[in-house]
């Protein structure tokens, strides 16, 4: 009877080796990758539409002068460029890759809770909905700023409603998927890959699904308390009520600052898997990367209120949290020291993945020195809420998550698609991208050091050029990501294109590239036996 069902059970498993066709596949889907698929759809989708509000920002600030929106939907589209990119935009799409990655790189069949991963996926299409949508809402969108600091939320429309309720199932999403990333890895690699031979990319993403975790509830606890003080008469934020606008501001950066660095960790990993690729060498420093990371997540906890040294804050606090903002540069620091050292003296050559990942580190280290200035309180005094921070969290964000997704993106394509990008293409895309990011960014140092405050639909003639430039520079760098979508991306998903290799880059090392190309519908339903580093299949 046993030897029956087992037979049975083993052409019911047949079965499934046949991916599902049509919308159901997507609707229903549980597989891993056709789920890493669809959250790395979706975000670009919200990339677009953050992109075109950027665009609208840029066109306004052309020249002085109002000359394309009124001031209060301007500052709705700064609002919103700021929710759709961050929650949008970058957090899905990391969830993206590890969806794709995590259960290819420890040898694991799927994640750990398909139907959850389904259902964390479908949350984000309504709370996508809603904030895009908020626009037509009577009143227009939430217009207080991406960080919906009190009073300013307190005296919205109804469109904050929708955005804080956006924000709830966006943050329920979060939460489930990083249970699911954290069951996978501790649960789920095959025997023999312990924790110090893990890839640094689920090192990285191990990391932040414990602080995504950690901080989530926290931004629920703020908006929530934001609701109740719009509808129920409570008075957390409201000082007519005895309530305070400035404890708003400690909540949400307490989950504001393990926020970003939710949104750069995991591309810390995808970096830490590219360099070593393409100079041909170990990763160095291998331990002190898996530090240096557990370290700048712990230490993201003690730094919020480096964003509030101009509330008033006792000096005996400024000193404190300007100590532990520089602390926090250390562990970066050790980062890309070993970057460094890993490309040194090795055989390099300049794939596109690897054009990113230098790109990565050129442009993230300018962030990181641009973000040592305001840490420092007096000087900070100057530059709080001027366009030199506007500048320095779009170097750490959009040179920083946004091109070691491309990186990681150019690596593994072969790997999804089967098929190899068009290398002259993604050259193009790399320093088309690269030269107009910082032709728009840099001289908003210099209008941030000049006086320019941020969120200003117009401003005094002194400030005209910079301004030029730099909407110049944006409108170019979005037609790049236009460029990138329909000669890189299209023909990929379309399967146009010279045939991947099982591993097309020599030097990378993995349990990814010993599956075929394309990866099979089904990987590793049978545990795979490792080599000793742990990369390799024995047999």
């Amino acid at each position: 009877m046993s030897a029956v069902l087992g037979h049975h059970g083993d052409h019911a498993h047949d079965d499934h080796h046949h991916a599902p066709t049509g919308w159901r596949r997507w609707v229903y889907a549980t597989n891993h990758k056709d789920i890493g698929t669809l959250y790395l759809l979706f975000a670009f989708t919200m990339l677009m539409i953050g992109g075109v509000l950027a665009l609208l920002i840029r066109a306004e600030l052309f020249q002085p002068g109002l000359q394309v929106v009124n001031p209060e939907l301007f500052n709705q589209f700064t609002t919103m460029h700021g929710l759709i990119m961050v929650f949008g935009a970058i957090m899905p799409a990391f969830v993206g890759f590890a969806n794709w990655m995590i259960p290819l790189q420890i040898g694991a069949a799927d994640m750990a809770f398909a139907r959850m991963n389904n259902f964390s996926f479908w949350l984000m299409i309504p709370a996508g909905l809603m904030l895009a949508g908020s626009f037509f809402m009577p009143g227009g969108a939430p217009a207080a700023g991406w960080t919906l600091y009190a009073p300013l939320t307190l005296q919205m429309g109804p469109s904050m409603d929708a955005g804080i309720f956006a924000m709830h199932i966006l943050g329920a999403s979060s939460i489930m998927g990083s249970i699911n990333i954290i069951v996978t890895i501790l649960n789920m690699r095959a025997p023999g890959m312990t924790l110090m031979k893990m890839p640094m990319f689920a090192w990285t993403w191990l990391i932040t699904a414990y602080l995504l975790i950690a901080v989530m509830p926290v931004l629920a606890g703020a908006i929530t308390m934001t609701l109740t003080d719009r509808h129920f008469g409570t008075s957390f934020f409201n000082p007519a009520g005895g309530g305070d606008p400035v404890m708003y501001q400690h909540i949400f950066w307490f989950f504001g600052h393990p926020e970003v660095y939710i949104m750069i960790l995991p591309a810390f990993g995808i970096i830490s898997q590219v360099v070593p690729a393409f100079a041909r060498k170990k990763l160095f420093g291998y331990a002190s990367m898996v530090y240096a990371t557990s370290s700048i997540a712990i230490l993201s906890f003690i730094v919020w209120a480096h964003h509030m040294f101009t509330t008033g804050m006792p000096v005996t606090g400024q000193l404190f949290f300007m100590y532990a903002t520089m602390l926090i540069a250390v562990p970066t620091a050790v980062k890309i020291f070993n970057w460094i050292a890993t490309m040194w003296r090795g055989s390099m050559t300049f794939e596109t993945p690897m054009l990113f990942a230098v790109g990565f580190i050129f442009v993230f280290t300018m962030g990181g020195f641009t973000g040592l200035i305001p840490a420092i309180a007096p000087i900070d005094t100057q530059l709080q809420d001027t366009y030199y921070i506007v500048a320095h969290f779009h170097y750490v964000l959009v040179a920083g998550s946004l091109f070691a997704m491309f990186s990681g993106f150019y690596y593994w394509v072969p790997k999804w698609t089967g098929v190899m990008y068009n290398e002259t293409r993604g050259k193009i895309h790399f320093w088309w991208s690269l030269i107009s990011f910082n032709i728009t960014f840099f001289p908003m140092h210099f209008l941030g050091l000049a006086g320019m405050p941020r969120r200003y639909a117009d401003y005094p003639m002194q400030f005209a050029d910079f301004n030029a430039i730099a909407s110049v520079g944006g409108f170019f760098f979005g037609f790049a990501q236009v460029y990138f979508f329909l000669f890189i991306v299209v023909p990929a998903m379309r399967g146009k294109g010279e045939k991947a290799p099982q591993k097309p880059w020599e030097g990378a090392e993995g349990l990814e590239w010993e599956v075929p190309s394309p990866a099979p519908f089904h990987t590793f339903e049978n545990p795979p036996k490792l080599d000793a580093t742990a990369t390799r299949v024995i047999g």
